[in-house]
Protein backbone atom coordinates (compact mmCIF):
# COMPACT_ATOMS: atom_id res chain seq x y z
CA UNK A 1 0.00 0.00 0.00
CA UNK A 2 3.11 2.68 0.98
CA UNK A 3 4.53 1.67 -2.61
CA UNK A 4 1.32 2.54 -4.00
CA UNK A 5 0.58 5.87 -2.31
CA UNK A 6 4.71 6.53 -2.23
CA UNK A 7 4.10 6.15 -6.31
CA UNK A 8 1.30 8.16 -7.10
CA UNK A 9 2.77 10.79 -4.72
CA UNK A 10 5.72 10.83 -6.64
CA UNK A 11 3.52 11.61 -10.19
CA UNK A 12 1.64 14.43 -8.83
CA UNK A 13 1.90 15.96 -5.60
CA UNK A 14 2.59 15.14 -2.24
CA UNK A 15 -0.30 14.80 0.40
CA UNK A 16 -0.64 17.52 2.52
CA UNK A 17 -0.82 17.43 6.12
CA UNK A 18 -2.29 19.74 8.77
CA UNK A 19 -0.63 18.92 12.48
CA UNK A 20 -2.96 21.04 14.85
CA UNK A 21 -0.64 20.79 18.23
CA UNK A 22 0.15 23.05 20.97
CA UNK A 23 3.58 21.23 21.28
CA UNK A 24 6.22 22.19 19.14
CA UNK A 25 8.14 18.70 19.77
CA UNK A 26 5.34 16.66 18.83
CA UNK A 27 4.87 18.60 15.56
CA UNK A 28 8.27 18.02 14.73
CA UNK A 29 8.17 14.07 15.69
CA UNK A 30 5.30 13.89 13.17
CA UNK A 31 6.87 15.93 10.47
CA UNK A 32 10.10 13.66 10.68
CA UNK A 33 7.77 10.36 10.59
CA UNK A 34 5.48 11.33 7.93
CA UNK A 35 8.36 12.98 5.70
CA UNK A 36 10.15 9.73 5.57
CA UNK A 37 6.75 8.32 3.91
CA UNK A 38 6.57 11.67 1.51
CA UNK A 39 4.41 13.69 3.18
CA UNK A 40 4.16 17.56 3.21
CA UNK A 41 3.38 18.51 6.79
CA UNK A 42 2.34 21.65 8.11
CA UNK A 43 2.47 22.04 11.54
CA UNK A 44 0.08 25.01 13.80
CA UNK A 45 0.61 25.39 17.24
CA UNK A 46 -2.80 25.24 18.54
CA UNK A 47 -6.52 25.71 17.68
CA UNK A 48 -6.56 28.87 16.10
CA UNK A 49 -3.81 28.71 13.78
CA UNK A 50 -4.84 25.66 12.68
CA UNK A 51 -8.42 26.28 11.66
CA UNK A 52 -7.11 29.29 10.04
CA UNK A 53 -3.89 27.46 8.10
CA UNK A 54 -6.43 24.40 7.51
CA UNK A 55 -9.14 26.96 5.92
CA UNK A 56 -6.05 28.66 3.78
CA UNK A 57 -4.01 25.18 2.65
CA UNK A 58 -7.11 22.79 2.67
CA UNK A 59 -4.53 19.45 3.36
CA UNK A 60 -5.26 16.18 2.81
CA UNK A 61 -5.26 15.72 6.17
CA UNK A 62 -5.69 17.37 9.52
CA UNK A 63 -3.73 15.28 12.90
CA UNK A 64 -5.59 17.51 16.09
CA UNK A 65 -4.87 17.18 19.46
CA UNK A 66 -8.10 17.69 21.78
CA UNK A 67 -6.51 19.26 24.56
CA UNK A 68 -4.93 22.98 23.61
CA UNK A 69 -5.08 26.14 25.32
CA UNK A 70 -6.68 28.60 22.87
CA UNK A 71 -9.45 26.63 21.62
CA UNK A 72 -9.63 22.76 22.40
CA UNK A 73 -9.68 20.53 19.15
CA UNK A 74 -13.29 19.75 19.66
CA UNK A 75 -14.14 23.51 19.00
CA UNK A 76 -12.02 23.32 15.49
CA UNK A 77 -13.60 19.59 14.52
CA UNK A 78 -16.50 21.40 14.65
CA UNK A 79 -15.79 24.30 13.00
CA UNK A 80 -14.13 22.30 9.96
CA UNK A 81 -16.78 20.37 9.73
CA UNK A 82 -19.61 23.12 9.64
CA UNK A 83 -17.99 24.78 6.88
CA UNK A 84 -18.72 23.19 3.10
CA UNK A 85 -14.83 24.06 2.15
CA UNK A 86 -13.17 21.82 5.10
CA UNK A 87 -16.14 19.40 6.01
CA UNK A 88 -14.93 16.49 3.52
CA UNK A 89 -11.16 17.04 4.85
CA UNK A 90 -10.77 12.93 6.89
CA UNK A 91 -8.99 14.23 10.56
CA UNK A 92 -7.49 11.44 13.22
CA UNK A 93 -7.68 12.24 16.64
CA UNK A 94 -4.04 12.47 18.03
CA UNK A 95 -4.35 13.13 21.68
CA UNK A 96 -2.75 12.41 25.05
CA UNK A 97 -6.41 11.97 26.51
CA UNK A 98 -7.25 8.47 25.41
CA UNK A 99 -9.79 7.16 27.95
CA UNK A 100 -12.12 4.49 26.47
CA UNK A 101 -14.97 7.14 26.49
CA UNK A 102 -12.99 9.77 25.15
CA UNK A 103 -12.07 7.61 22.20
CA UNK A 104 -16.04 6.36 22.20
CA UNK A 105 -16.52 9.82 21.93
CA UNK A 106 -14.75 10.94 19.26
CA UNK A 107 -15.27 7.90 16.76
CA UNK A 108 -18.84 7.16 17.66
CA UNK A 109 -20.19 10.38 18.11
CA UNK A 110 -18.07 13.04 16.41
CA UNK A 111 -17.16 10.31 13.93
CA UNK A 112 -13.56 11.48 13.54
CA UNK A 113 -11.66 9.61 10.93
CA UNK A 114 -9.51 7.92 13.57
CA UNK A 115 -7.97 7.77 17.18
CA UNK A 116 -4.57 7.99 17.80
CA UNK A 117 -3.43 7.78 21.59
CA UNK A 118 -0.36 9.63 22.89
CA UNK A 119 2.47 8.49 23.26
CA UNK A 120 1.89 6.21 20.12
CA UNK A 121 4.58 4.50 17.93
CA UNK A 122 5.99 5.93 14.46
CA UNK A 123 3.91 2.64 12.85
CA UNK A 124 1.00 3.10 14.43
CA UNK A 125 0.71 6.88 13.23
CA UNK A 126 1.88 5.45 9.67
CA UNK A 127 -0.88 2.58 10.01
CA UNK A 128 -4.15 5.25 11.12
CA UNK A 129 -2.67 7.81 8.46
CA UNK A 130 -2.75 5.17 5.56
CA UNK A 131 -6.04 3.61 6.20
CA UNK A 132 -7.43 7.08 6.85
CA UNK A 133 -6.32 8.03 3.61
CA UNK A 134 -7.46 4.70 1.93
CA UNK A 135 -10.49 4.94 3.21
CA UNK A 136 -11.22 8.66 1.77
CA UNK A 137 -9.78 7.43 -1.70
CA UNK A 138 -12.93 5.01 -1.45
CA UNK A 139 -15.52 7.52 -1.20
CA UNK A 140 -16.84 9.23 -4.24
Amino acid sequence: MWAEREKNMSEDQSTVVVCVEDEPEMIDLIRLILKQKGFEVHGAEGGVQGLAMIQERKPDLVLLDLMMPDMDGWEVYQQLKADDDTKDIPVIVVTAKAQDIDRMLGLHIAKVDDYVPKPFTPQELLDSVDKVLSAAEVKP
